[in-house]
């Protein structure tokens, strides 16, 4: 076993240096020697076979359940250099990724029941885990780092004002959020830009909380949440906004979800879709992500969204990509949960804060050393709607960063 995986890590390691110390006790070191070194150990001869077998979904298991311990370094580090190497995969691990791409369409098959369970499985847990890291709005997406000195708060704050100005909100228009999370985008568009939202989520805890929020700020009139699919929410509306919400659509229902929102935008209405994004093409989900993380999710290729966009008959107006922001919300979110790790703990177990920790960390360096990024694509369904040129952007988030100044302060739950 310890030459097979010397063997098998000498030819996928070839940059960074990573010092491999075996379950029977032999030790050797991989890679070209750059960078900052990395030392691993592997506790039983089970986690060394998992890794070998099929390394996507091992690697994280054995981390999880304390089989593979990063002992210089971190899990980030330790990352940083598996993902970084010049093949995505090692040659072994390419079948289950075959197996995996065949399949991917039944895996992704999330009529109303499954939705709600996939849904339920990741964002009905314990709202205090949440807590942990993220900022004091509760943003769960990717935020947009204005300048690199941004905090997590001044960055999600100016992702909800970069999304309201491509959506050139009016007061008084009727605002659809489709996957509302627990509120914060629609309590802003409700407070600043003065609309009348309407979210949508599946998840009974968002949902509880969002409403709480705007019962707290005395937005209820302008801001209400509901547990819907958006299969079946009735319209019209001005504005129709969705944020880190696509990924959990699946690709069969693409068709689906941009015709539904054809027909929930009113003819002179503007959409604004912010996802996480491939750069390189249709893949399948990560093993480890989807059974532990995000069940039914993926992450699309811009060359699926866009052909299932134009036969619902919308029109695209603007696409912007998004690059290493992701990476940098996921190294906050990393180093705010690793500060307050024993609370997770707590609230769970060791072995619940050592896979949320992996999660992050895996998903950073996915963002970081690979080809995944964000994308925002602006839609309506006739032309003259947006202006020509994108100046009005810039315009609008200096209005409502004005508005945003004059606003009075945000209250705060008890515990935040």
């Amino acid at each position: 076993m310890d030459r097979l995986l010397r063997q098998f890590l000498s030819q996928f390691i070839r940059r960074g240096s990573m010092t491999v110390t075996t379950a029977k006790g032999s030790k050797f070191t991989v890679g070209d020697g750059s960078g900052e070194p990395v030392a691993v150990r592997f506790v039983t001869a089970d986690a060394e076979r998992k890794i070998l077998v099929n390394p996507e979904l091992g690697l994280g298991e054995a981390y999880m359940d304390g089989e593979f311990i990063v002992e210089h370094g971190t899990i980030a580090d330790a990352l940083a250099i598996l993902l970084g190497q010049p093949e995505l995969l090692p040659h072994w691990a390419k079948p289950w990724w075959h197996l995996r791409y065949l399949v991917r369409h039944l895996k992704q098959f999330n009529p109303r029941p499954r939705s709600r369970r996939n849904v339920a499985h990741h964002y009905d847990l314990d709202a205090r885990l949440y807590s942990l890291f993220l900022d004091a709005d509760k943003q769960y997406s990717c935020a947009y780092f204005e300048t690199p000195e941004s905090t997590l708060d001044d960055a999600q704050l100016a992702k909800k004002r970069h999304v309201a100005a491509k959506l050139l909100v009016k007061s008084g228009q009727r605002v659809l959020d489709i996957g509302s999370g627990w509120g914060g985008l629609g309590l802003y568009l409700a407070e600043i830009a003065g609309a009348d939202v309407t979210g949508i989520t599946l998840s009974t805890e968002q949902l509880q909380i969002a409403n709480a929020r705007a019962a707290e700020k005395g937005l209820t009139g302008s801001a209400k949440f509901l547990l819907q699919d958006y299969r079946d929410i009735a319209g019209p509306f001005d504005r129709i906004v969705s944020v880190g919400m696509l990924e959990h659509v699946g690709a069969r229902f693409y068709d689906t979800y941009f015709r539904r929102c054809a027909e929930l935008l009113d003819k002179d209405g503007v959409m604004l879709l912010h996802s996480i994004g491939r750069s390189q093409g249709p893949d399948s989900t990560n093993p480890w992500i989807a059974k532990y993380i995000f069940p039914g999710g993926y992450i699309p290729a811009l060359s699926e969204v866009l052909p299932a966009i134009e036969r619902a008959g919308l029109l695209v107006c603007d696409i912007e990509i998004l690059r290493l922001h992701y990476a940098e919300t996921l190294k906050a979110w990393r180093e705010r949960f690793m500060a307050r790790r024993e609370e997770a703990v707590q609230l769970y177990d060791e072995r619940f804060a050592l896979m949320w920790e992996f999660y992050l960390a895996a998903s950073e360096m996915t963002f970081r050393k690979q080809h995944m990024m964000n994308f925002q694509i602006q839609l309506t369904r006739r032309q003259g709607v947006v202006p020509m040129t994108r100046n009005y952007i810039a315009r609008e988030e200096a209005r409502l960063r004005a508005v945003e100044a004059g606003a009075t302060p945000r209250l705060k739950l008890a515990g935040e």
